[in-house]
């Protein structure tokens, strides 16, 4: 029986992929059929997919493998990442971070040679992805979704230009946290290892993904240039700047999370306690986003629990490619699997040259954006702008296809310079 269980973990994980492709069939459902709506829309959420499917893999080992050996796995299993995304989301969404951060898109956006919401849009796609390079990727993505959300989603602007732009965002931030080597999980997992610092990154990886980043934030800004252009400016905000202290403490907080991002009992406990300043000074904050920072922790703790069982045909074949197709394999596999995943595996095995280490990690980095599973911010990101699509879901498909252009400047990038 026991040998039945990888089969049995990878076909269960095809079914999670083959769920997250048809999340909007189980909307249309919960339409349909009004008297189950509610399951309808929990199955409908992409966040829920993996958690889901990551349940119905612990069922089977306790009836296949004993109840046991399906505890012992869990346990065995690292949540700090999921931990981590939570908490970097509730602070990072708040009220005086987003003030920050706002203030200084705004002073960037003046020094760009683009009229109105264009600059703003250019520095939104091109500046805040590299910005993760320094707070983490899921920070960045973040504050970007969250600024896109308030700008741009808000407005009445076409479907074309929000799978665009969200096709953009998620390559951008999945190769702009290559600047250094504690930013992008999939760098994480392989720096200390085959010690890399960021001096390594920012000479081999990070000025190629800036490139790359600036071209495909240029790119999309001038297609849509007429459509933003007609975005009338953000009204004035009629409400009083938050004090000083505030804005400072809230990013003490932030970086707090970011310097302590491997230690998960000290960052949560840190968390707990900015929950508590924001209940003790509520006329400083807007809604916390638990609920969907909750959502993208149940998410990218299912793919923890499904992505463990992957090994063992994961790891053979990217053992078996060189460098040129671990590049290409990496970027497509990636579409399928975490890309921090990919390169922890690789970590694993001894003896590997370095150009088949460059392309490992570039090949996983450069198709972090073409799904919702590709990089571990995605999630935090798709969680925020969702609701502002036609039925309040994002077509898998069509996120893929606009994501394909800046994944292709990425390769240029990264196998060309």
């Amino acid at each position: 029986m026991s040998n039945a269980m990888p089969w049995v973990a990878a076909i269960i994980f095809a079914l999670a992929i083959a769920h997250t492709f048809s999340t909007k069939f189980f909307e249309k459902l919960a339409h349909a059929q009004p008297g189950h709506a509610g399951v309808w829309h929990l199955l409908g959420e992409v966040e829920a997919v993996f958690g889901f499917w990551a349940m119905v893999l612990i069922v089977c080992m306790a009836f296949m493998l004993g109840r046991q050996e399906a505890t012992d796995y869990l346990d065995s299993r690292n949540f700090t990442e999921p931990m981590f995304v939570f908490a970097i989301m509730v602070i990072a969404a708040s009220r005086a971070v987003l003030q920050v951060a706002r203030r200084a898109v705004e002073i960037i956006a003046r020094a760009v040679p683009l009229p109105g919401a264009m600059a703003t849009y250019f520095v939104l796609l091109a500046a805040v992805p590299l910005l993760g390079s320094l707070i983490t990727e899921p920070a960045a993505m973040t504050l970007g979704a969250l600024m896109l959300r308030e700008r741009i989603f808000s407005a009445d602007v076409s479907s074309r230009l929000k799978y665009a732009t969200i096709g953009t965002l998620f390559v951008n931030v999945s190769i702009g946290g290559t600047l250094t080597s504690f930013a992008a999980p999939p760098v994480l997992m392989v720096a200390a290892t085959w010690q890399w610092d960021s001096m390594f990154m920012l000479s081999q990886f990070g000025w190629k993904a800036a490139v790359a980043v600036a071209v495909s934030a240029l790119t999309c800004t001038l297609l849509f240039g007429r459509e933003l252009a007609r975005l009338a400016p953000p009204p004035r905000s009629t409400r009083e700047p938050l004090p000083a202290w505030v804005a400072v403490l809230h990013m003490v907080f932030l970086l707090g999370v970011v310097v302590l991002a491997h230690h998960p009992a000290a960052f949560m406990g840190l968390l707990l306690f900015f929950m508590g300043f924001a209940t003790a000074y509520p006329q400083f904050q807007d809604r916390l986003i638990l609920r969907e920072g909750l959502m993208v922790a149940f998410f990218l703790a299912g793919l923890v629990v499904l992505g463990g069982q992957q090994q063992w045909w994961l790891e053979p074949l990217l053992t078996r490619m060189d460098s040129t197709a671990v590049y290409y394999g990496a970027t497509a596999l990636t579409a399928i699997t975490d890309n921090a995943a990919l390169t922890y595996l690789g970590s694993l095995v001894p003896g590997l040259s370095d150009e088949f280490k460059y392309s490992l990690v570039a090949g996983a980095v450069t198709g972090g954006g073409l799904t919702v599973i590709a990089n571990a911010p995605n999630p935090a990101g798709m969680a925020i702008l969702r609701p502002h699509f036609e039925d309040e879901a994002v077509s898998p498909l069509w996120l893929f296809v606009a994501a394909t252009p800046p994944t292709l400047m990425a390769i240029i990038a990264f196998r060309l310079f």
